[in-house]
């Protein structure tokens, strides 16, 4: 079977156009809550210049900020597990739920965890795991992957998610009151909470001076899970990891922020040490990080902390939705992510973008964003994974291009095909006609105006 590219799953999302309206609408109204809480920050560009510099430092010093927080959390009395990529990080956290009889799990909102597929590869292994975000829980419940890394089911409309209450919860068929089906949940994950014996969480930040975890969330159910559970298992990429602790209130003030406008999350809590009687368990993985940290072009994008505020703003992504892009992270970071672990399958994410540059005018560590996009198409390119069509066209654009004589002459043929033979360009075979008006043929180039205009201003 086929997989489907970004562009085909697009279409997809774009057949219903009233969603594809309201999810523009509705994220461009966060991005612009973005706007508005860091202008009321005169500092803001401040922040942003200190958290990009304190990432460039870390990465740049990796290895040694790693074995620092290894060795402060193992004097915190917390358990120390490091995973080279998805199976073996799975593996581990399967291995601790059988070690203590575990058959059943809550989990917090990770997107590592969906980045190695961990719910598939437990619940193939007899584990039940419940995803405790409502967000997660309610795409969990319809079998289908988060949208977005901040707002999970942002594609999914309240009557949806009315149905799919009414079918695992017992909620009225046909009512989709926020409320109700907010109050629905509470009670449906309260069970849980008190169940579970394990609890699973993702991990913000990473304080190597101090060996302690930062999470942060609205809902407070990762603290929850953690505190309920025997055992909690802290699954965290290599580069989460930052210097001292004095650093975290740089990047608490950016987060939320930059995800959605809030001054800060409701929960930022701190795990340094487990409990008396219980485990802390942390999984450092690096499933293709060092990888990426070696690409010298494209290491800046594991400064990424995971705000989404570059997904707010891609007027392609508000427009094709999260699901086109076939990843467990979409938007313009996704894009850039994605190809470091599979060329070949994710060649199609860095042309998904118009690189207007405003996801890299709003990250809030200073990612190049669109340039990397930019270098990942001319990689993918040389490569050879991108189709046989858009090597021969890119090729040919690079020939016109280098040569002075043909740009001349491929303009006055696409300017002549325009004014005399439009259905060669305004047809349904043309996809950059779809959905576009073609701009008005000009009478010349600008090369030929410039020659007639200089002339007269020489007289």
């Amino acid at each position: 079977m086929k997989t489907l590219d970004h562009a085909e799953r697009a279409d997809i999302f774009n057949e219903d156009e009233k969603r594809v309206d309201w999810h523009d609408e509705t994220l461009w109204w966060i991005r612009q809550k973005r706007d508005k809480s860091a202008h009321q920050i005169p500092e803001w560009e401040d922040l942003r210049e200190t958290a990009s510099a304190i990432k460039s430092n870390t990465l740049s010093n990796l290895h040694d900020y790693l074995l620092e927080f290894e060795k402060n959390a193992l004097q915190n009395g917390v358990i120390i597990h490091w995973a080279a990529d998805a199976k073996e990080h799975n593996e581990i956290v399967y291995r601790l739920l059988k070690e203590k009889g575990i058959d059943k799990m809550v989990k917090s909102k990770s997107m590592l965890t969906e980045e190695c597929h961990l719910n598939e590869y437990l619940e193939h292994q007899g584990i039940e795991v419940i995803d405790s975000d409502l967000g997660e829980r309610i795409v969990q419940l319809a079998k289908e992957p988060p949208s977005h890394i901040v707002l999970p089911c942002i594609h999914k409309k309240k009557e949806e998610i009315g149905e799919l209450f009414h079918e695992h919860l017992g909620t009225p068929k046909g009512n989709a009151d926020p409320q109700l089906l907010t109050e629905a949940a509470r009670v449906h994950l309260r069970d849980t909470f008190l169940t579970r014996k394990a609890a699973l969480t993702g991990v913000n930040f990473a304080v190597a001076e101090t060996g302690e975890i930062v999470i942060c969330t609205n809902e407070g159910n990762a603290d929850m899970g953690a505190h309920l559970a025997d055992i909690h298992i802290a699954c965290m990429g290599i580069e989460k990891i930052i210097p001292k602790r004095e650093h975290l209130s740089v990047f608490l003030r950016l987060l939320a922020r930059s995800a959605t406008g809030q001054p800060i999350t409701t929960y930022s809590s701190h795990f340094a040490k487990p409990r008396d009687g219980k485990e802390l368990h942390i999984i450092l993985v690096d499933n293709g990080r060092t990888r990426q940290l070696g690409r010298e072009e494209f290491r800046n994008s594991l400064k990424c902390i995971r705000c989404g505020a570059c997904m707010n703003t891609c007027p392609v992504y508000r427009r094709s939705g999260g699901h086109s892009y076939h990843n467990a992270i979409a938007g313009p970071i996704g894009a850039i992510l994605a190809p470091n672990l599979d060329m070949k399958q994710y060649a199609d994410l860095p042309f998904a973008s118009t690189l207007c540059g405003s996801c890299s005018n709003v990250c809030p560590v200073k990612i190049d964003i669109h340039d990397q996009l930019y270098k990942w198409r001319q990689v993918l390119v040389k490569e050879g994974y991108t189709t046989t069509a858009k090597q021969v066209a890119m090729k040919t654009m690079a020939t016109t291009l280098s040569s002075p004589a043909l740009y001349k002459l491929a303009g006055k043929a696409a300017r002549t095909t325009l004014k005399y033979a439009p259905f060669m360009v305004n047809n349904k075979f043309n996809a950059w006609y779809l959905q576009r008006d073609m701009p008005k043929v000009p009478q010349s180039s600008f090369g030929e105006w410039y020659k007639i205009n200089r002339k007269k201003n020489e007289q």
